[in-house]
């Protein structure tokens, strides 16, 4: 199976790449594929600032892949592993400090310093492009520039977005091949008229210093300093130093969130990190479910889910980003912008999501993950048990008796969409499909119900804003820690977080009749002896169920101050090993803790500028405290 696409499949493996020029004097040749001045202009630009050796368009074929692949493997960077066990896949240890998202060196260059807020990292533009322009001097001497033209959504969509991203990593090229659309009909596209993303990234490691002094190259290159900045007025992407994920693949979190989010804000769509499935019904009814989760929230599982009650049926669209736009008929219609999963490992296994290791059954990209001694890979929670030896992601003798992680615990899998066995037929229409549902959760101990409906679209964003949840491995150094992520979007919204509620509650005013209800979940609900009482995994499709019927009004809700909550017979719990004791729990609303609920989220409020935070939300914090002064 090939993974990249070319009306030229099997290129001689001698013949250079039709897209590949030498840099003469700062000057490109033209590219045969290229119909905008103003691209090349970029490009040649950038060019006589990094100054690489010489420039690879991308072109998106079989022989870019595998001329890539086969570099890297000499070079150290990728490890071929055993094609019986998983073919045409590879394994990549980064460096030990390029290993997970750098929300502190991440950067939102708004003019306007409120324009970012106080959730986010500001820099003056001007500033930031003082302080970049010398780091990305020279930074690709004795390197290779890559130009990635990439499509964020089915190329020519009309809910997709261009870009193009210059960058001296193959590492990032590659894995752009399966996150993205890349290649020659994204080129195609790009007129002297067409918007398109500017995305630039050096991973700050020179082959070449200022002086002509040479040094050899490393497996994983990146720089200890590093910034992923964002310039939301020009819609541009500047990252430096990191070669790693979202910091260095600036598709995925820098353009599908931080700079669609504003994009999205001013022409009047949602971008928004959320998962996407589509749900059937045993009557074959069908719905299109858009949730929100953070990391280490059951997202992919859910994503991915197979129930485990009789007849129904969930299929997959996207398991991280979300566009949403409304459509000619004013309903809300959603595509998952990306092509491929960059998933979280560890945790990932047969036992709680056959689905996703399902899918990594070949053309992989594993990062950080442990070796095999038969050239498969493992990491922790693939098997229920560890094998006897493996090779960690350092490159160290690993065995159970270890006192370290065989994986690092950010550990990754980058694998196309279409692999997935559970991907919907409807998950590249260009058109996107309708939301029946919003759905926000978290990982909350107590307090928060399993299932709750929200009253009315208001009151839905006002649970979204007052998301909380325990932290990840990507949220250096708070493993454990409760923090507020409203939206799930906490790291990844390009503006001013207020303004973002503000957007939401703008949206639902432009949806009106049409906007989808909202409802909230949490699974991780635990008992006084701190044990989880709801099953989770496949056991969630219980609560998808009940979120449907409602939808259907074939089931109702007890409709409390916190929203709509079910009646405890009319939750499908049979044949689990819940008692109505804990039951009761699953679906209590304790007074005491949502009276002191209120008292956080109006401090949180204040964190984010109570001049700013939307009269609406506050109206709606007021009637959460009256309705709950008003409970026995």
């Amino acid at each position: 199976m090939s993974i990249l696409k070319s009306d030229n499949p099997t290129p001689s493996a001698v013949s250079p790449s039709p897209f590949l020029s030498l840099v003469e004097n700062g000057d490109l040749a033209p590219q045969a594929h290229v119909h905008s001045t103003t691209v090349e202009s970029w490009v040649s630009d950038i060019a006589a600032l990094t100054q690489p050796t010489e420039i690879v368009w991308c072109d998106g074929s079989v022989g870019q892949w595998d001329s890539l692949t086969k570099q890297m493997i000499a070079q150290g960077t990728l490890i071929r592993l055993n094609p019986e066990w998983r073919p045409n896949s590879f394994l990549a240890r980064s460096d030990p400090a390029d290993v997970a998202r750098v929300e502190d060196r991440t950067f939102i260059c708004s003019v306007e310093e409120s324009d970012a807020g106080p959730t986010n990292n500001w820099r003056s533009p001007e500033d930031m492009k003082a302080e970049l322009t010398p780091l990305f001097a020279g930074s690709m001497r004795g390197r290779t520039m890559y130009v990635v033209p990439f499509s964020m959504g089915p190329v020519g969509g009309p809910l997709s977005q261009i870009g193009v991203q210059i960058t001296d990593s193959p590492y990032v090229v590659i894995s752009m091949a399966l996150m993205t659309r890349i290649g020659t009909p994204v080129f195609d596209l790009i007129t002297e008229d067409t918007e398109w993303v500017p995305a630039l990234h050096s991973v700050g490691y020179p082959l070449v210093d200022d002086n002509g002094v040479s040094r050899d190259d490393v497996s994983w290159p990146h720089n200890p300093l590093k910034y992923i900045s964002h310039f939301p007025e020009t819609r541009e992407i500047w990252s430096f130093g990191s070669g790693y994920g979202g910091n260095a693949l600036l598709g995925k979190k820098c353009f599908a969130l931080r700079i669609a989010s504003v994009m999205a804000r001013d022409e009047g769509w949602m971008a928004e990190h959320m998962l996407l499935i589509k749900v059937t019904s045993p009557e074959h009814r069908v719905f299109h479910v858009a949730a929100a989760f953070p990391s280490a929230c059951g997202k992919t599982n859910l994503a991915m889910l197979k129930p485990s009650i009789p007849g129904w049926k969930v299929e997959t669209i996207g398991d991280d980003i979300v566009w949403m736009r409304p459509g000619p008929d004013g309903k809300l219609r959603a595509i998952n912008p990306e092509r491929g999963f960059f998933g979280v490992a560890p945790g990932t296994g047969i036992e709680t999501n056959h689905t996703a290791v399902e899918t990594m059954w070949g053309n992989t990209i594993f990062t950080n993950v442990a070796l095999r001694d038969d050239g498969d890979v493992w990491w922790e929670g693939l098997t229920p048990n560890p094998p006897a030896h493996l090779i960690d992601w350092q490159g160290n003798d690993w065995t159970p008796d270890s006192t370290t992680p065989a994986a690092h615990p950010n550990a990754r899998f980058t694998v196309t969409a279409d692999q997935c066995p559970s991907i919907a037929a409807e998950w590249e229409a260009p058109e996107g499909v309708v939301i029946d549902a919003i759905v926000f959760g978290g990982r909350r101990p107590s307090t928060v119900p399993l299932v709750s409906q929200s009253k009315n679209w208001a009151h839905g964003v006002f649970v979204g804003a007052t998301m909380a949840s325990e932290t990840t491995a990507a949220a250096v150094g708070q493993v454990g820690r409760l923090r507020h992520d409203p939206f799930a979007m906490l790291p990844f919204v390009g503006y001013n977080m207020a303004d973002y509620f503000q957007h939401w509650l703008d949206m639902g005013e432009t949806l009106g009749e049409n906007a989808p209800p909202i409802f909230q979940v949490n699974w991780f609900r635990k008992d006084d002896e701190g044990s989880y009482i709801w099953p989770g995994f496949a056991e969630n499709s219980r609560v998808l169920e009940w979120i449907i019927r409602r939808l259907e009004g074939d089931v109702a809700a007890r409709q409390t101050p916190i929203g709509g909550l079910p009646l405890e017979h009319e939750l499908n719990i049979a044949g689990l090993d819940i008692s109505e004791s804990q039951l009761h729990t699953l679906l209590w609303l304790d007074k005491e803790a949502w009276i002191a609920e209120a008292d956080e989220t109006e401090q949180y409020f204040g964190t984010l500028g109570a001049d700013r935070i939307p009269d609406a939300l506050s109206d709606e914090l007021a009637r959460l405290r009256a309705g709950l002064a008003k409970l026995a």
